[in-house]
């Protein structure tokens, strides 16, 4: 079995890799600081099992669980923390087990034996309910990228992807748009069946020549189509922002 430690924590990551060690079956192969350099190392490598850590800065444990719930193939993870409030929440991130510090060895093993039922008959479940994701995740060539919320301008279906256009430039996604407007809705607003915009990226609204009504956005290069069954509710955003 091929495992992931993730712990912001040097002797935490230290101890698991200890007690891994009385284990029979099992392979180290990369250990992450945080939640991003978690999810590289589980995009390049493809580990059976994560242990994850949920109090981590940048990415915590729980949304990186929530991404990599997305994964192919999917991980199992294993929630390793010093606190046990978070339980109800990791499970809603599709943990599968939820070992509180010090991890000890019997506990250890336990959570060994689930990871190898996941892994023998690999779920594929739709992620649970849970806080809203801070990033979304492109994945370019086998790797990933991860961009963040506020960086994005606005999002645009194409086909069975979803086009990111952000920040720094544009990146595919195998999302809904459905799906995100229900996780990010208060973000972001409907303009078009096949457009979700930024609130702060909007300025104005204004009439084409052809007489379709288009915004203007802080960041975009030009403005974007407005349906007409959007264009009501989309005014009143616009007054009252």
């Amino acid at each position: 079995m091929r495992i992931v430690i993730a712990d912001d924590e040097p002797l935490a990551r230290e101890r698991l890799r200890a007690l891994l060690a009385e284990q029979a079956g099992v392979e180290v192969v990369a250990e992450a600081e945080d939640g991003e350099a978690a999810l590289h190392a589980c995009a390049d490598l493809k580990p059976d099992l994560v242990l994850l850590d949920i109090a981590m800065p940048g990415i915590d444990g729980l949304e990186a669980a929530r991404h990599l719930a997305a994964f192919e193939p999917r991980p199992a993870v294993v929630f390793c923390t010093a606190y046990d409030a978070h339980a109800l929440s990791a499970f809603d991130a599709q943990a599968i087990d939820y070992l509180v510090k010090p991890v000890r060895s019997e506990r250890l093993a336990a959570a060994l034996d689930r990871a190898r039922t996941f892994a023998a008959g690999r779920e594929h479940a739709v992620s649970g309910p849970g806080q809203r994701r801070t990033h979304l995740c492109a994945r370019i060539r086998g790797s990933l990228r991860l961009i963040p919320i506020e960086d994005v301008h606005y999002l645009q279906a194409e086909e069975k992807y979803v086009v990111v256009h952000h920040a720094r430039g544009e990146d595919l996604i195998e999302e809904s748009l459905k799906s995100l407007e229900e996780e990010f809705g208060e973000r972001f607003v409907r303009i078009h069946r096949n457009c979700l915009v930024a609130r702060h990226e909007l300025v104005e609204l204004k009439r084409a020549p052809d007489g379709h009504v288009q915004v203007v956005l802080r960041h975009g290069q030009a403005p974007l189509e407005v349906s007409r069954r959007c264009v009501s509710a989309l005014r009143e955003t616009v007054r009252h922002l």
